[in-house]
């Protein structure tokens, strides 16, 4: 018997939300990420049964020893993909192989026990199948798939944990940034940096996101709405955003060129990031990776050879960068409205994932 067809026990809700309940969830704009559905998948993993235990079962509270591994040493890690609305009725992912991959590259580098692909797999269909009701059918929305994983021992002993719970939650949500899509101000941090090659800046790991949170405040104080990163070591190559990568559109003999900073060891290798050189691409348009840095990014806009910048990722799909400001700098970024290149890529990506149009990398993975 293939993984796909793992016993995954149901222990559904007796009375769940109706469909019309579900669906007008999102029509008085909640926080981002603060809605969740009926249902949860949760397993465990053991030395003697390995994963194991896998069931549907309501979305309820965890009880947790005081001495939880996980809440002293960190062994904590998660991921952040979508399931869409197709036009035919059904339900799909978005490229979730790549997350599965991914999840089980941060177990490793965490010295965590690695959820197969296929058990990852199952674990989403399973629960969207639970709570189809809930997925949004509004153009844009969609609901959010978060699998995480965190150590178990309880015991105050200063190495990896022997047992792990994994669960996996959904959220329906809309727009990232609470004022929709327009361009967002962004903040340069010259005091903090994210991660340096040979840490955990490729692992998607609780971690990293307490370590941002500082410089995210500085952002905010400065009027910003997220904060952009620096290489650790020359605090000049521009690296990401607070949870999402960047690129810019230059301007080559008048025809647009898309690049992205490279993968250098301390980025995280993004989902949307890697659809958009192939989407930019198929396109038509130059699509790098390469050594971007902030100077190169102030006078590019100076002279008008960088057009456009946007951030990307799961959570904001793509989203366009109007103003940058840092402790010495200030400067916009073309007129500081969306530009031509941002807005069709993020349609031609929303299309795609909707299933309004050809899917010819198949790409949708259909949960229901």
């Amino acid at each position: 018997m293939s993984i796909l067809d793992i016993a995954i026990q149901k222990n559904l809700r007796p009375q769940r939300r109706t469909r019309e309940e579900c669906q007008g969830t999102l029509r008085d704009s909640p926080e981002w990420g603060s809605i969740f559905t009926d249902h949860m998948v949760t397993g465990k993993f053991s030395p003697n049964d390995g994963w194991h235990d896998f069931q549907v079962r309501p979305f309820e509270k965890f009880e947790l020893h005081p001495a939880t591994s996980a809440l002293h040493y960190g062994q904590s890690i998660f991921e952040g993909l979508k399931a869409y609305q197709q036009m035919d009725g059904s339900v799909a992912a978005f490229r979730p192989e790549m997350n599965a991959r991914r999840f089980a590259a941060s177990a490793t580098r965490l010295a965590m026990p690695p959820l197969p692909e296929d058990i990852f797999l199952a674990s989403l269909a399973a629960l969207v199948e639970a709570d189809r009701e809930w997925v949004p059918e509004t153009y844009g929305q969609s609901l959010y798939l978060r699998p995480l994983m965190f150590s178990c021992d309880a015991r105050l002993m200063t190495g990896p944990s022997q047992t792990y719970q994994f669960v996996l939650m959904a959220a329906p949500v809309a727009d990232y940034f609470s004022k929709g899509i327009r361009p967002v101000t962004v903040w340069v941090s010259s005091e903090y940096v994210r991660a340096v090659k040979g840490g955990v800046g490729e692992a998607k790991c609780a971690g990293n996101y307490a370590a941002s949170f500082i410089a995210q405040k500085e952002a905010a104080d400065h009027g910003c709405d997220q904060v952009v990163w620096l290489d650790a070591i020359d605090r000049e190559t521009v690296e990401e955003m607070g949870g999402m990568n960047i690129f810019f559109v230059l301007r080559d003999a008048g025809q647009p060129v898309l690049v992205t900073p490279r993968a250098s060891g301390s980025l995280l290798k993004g989902v949307t990031r890697d659809t958009i050189l192939t989407l930019a691409s198929d396109m038509g348009y130059r699509a790098e990776a390469r050594r971007v840095t902030l100077e190169e990014w102030r006078k590019g806009c100076e002279s008008g050879q960088v057009a456009e910048a946007f951030a990307c990722g799961t959570a904001a799909v793509i989203t366009p960068i109007g103003q940058v400001k840092s402790a010495g700098m200030n400067f916009s970024i073309g007129d500081g409205q969306t530009g031509e290149l941002t807005a069709i890529l993020r349609k031609a990506l929303l299309d795609i994932q909707h299933g309004r149009s050809a899917d010819a990398h198949g790409w949708r993975y259909k949960l229901a």
